[in-house]
C-alpha cells in the first residue's frame, strides 16, 4: 500500500519559483543577467508565465539557466521585495545591468 507521495505539490504555501538566466534586448547582443521570481503551478507554468513577462519587457531571446524553488523568504534586497510581488501574483524580473 502506498501513503502519502513525497512530491512538491503537497506544499502548504505558494510554490514561488526562481529562475537564473540571460536575456537580449537585441538579437545577439550583450545579455542581461537576471533573476525572474513567480508564483507558478509547476516548473513548466514558471518558465512559460517567464518568458512571457519577458517578451511584455520587450526581451527578443532568453537563456534561462537554473530553476528552483525558493523554501522561504529572502531577507536581502531586492529578493525581499520581489518574493512579495510573486506571492501576489506579479512576474518580478530583477536586473543585473554591469
Amino acid at each position: 500500500m502506498i501513503g502519502n507521495p513525497d512530491n512538491d505539490n503537497n506544499l502548504e504555501g505558494p510554490m514561488v519559483f526562481i529562475i537564473i538566466g540571460k536575456a537580449y534586448e537585441i538579437k545577439g547582443g550583450e545579455g542581461i543577467d537576471l533573476h525572474i521570481l513567480l508564483s507558478a503551478a509547476d516548473d513548466d507554468s514558471a518558465v512559460r508565465e517567464a518568458l512571457n513577462a519577458l517578451t511584455e519587457e520587450g526581451f527578443v531571446e532568453a537563456d534561462l539557466d537554473q530553476i528552483g524553488m525558493l523554501t522561504e523568504a529572502p531577507v536581502e534586497e531586492p529578493h525581499a521585495s520581489a518574493y512579495q510581488g510573486a506571492l501576489e501574483g506579479e512576474v518580478a524580473i530583477i536586473r543585473f545591468d554591469s
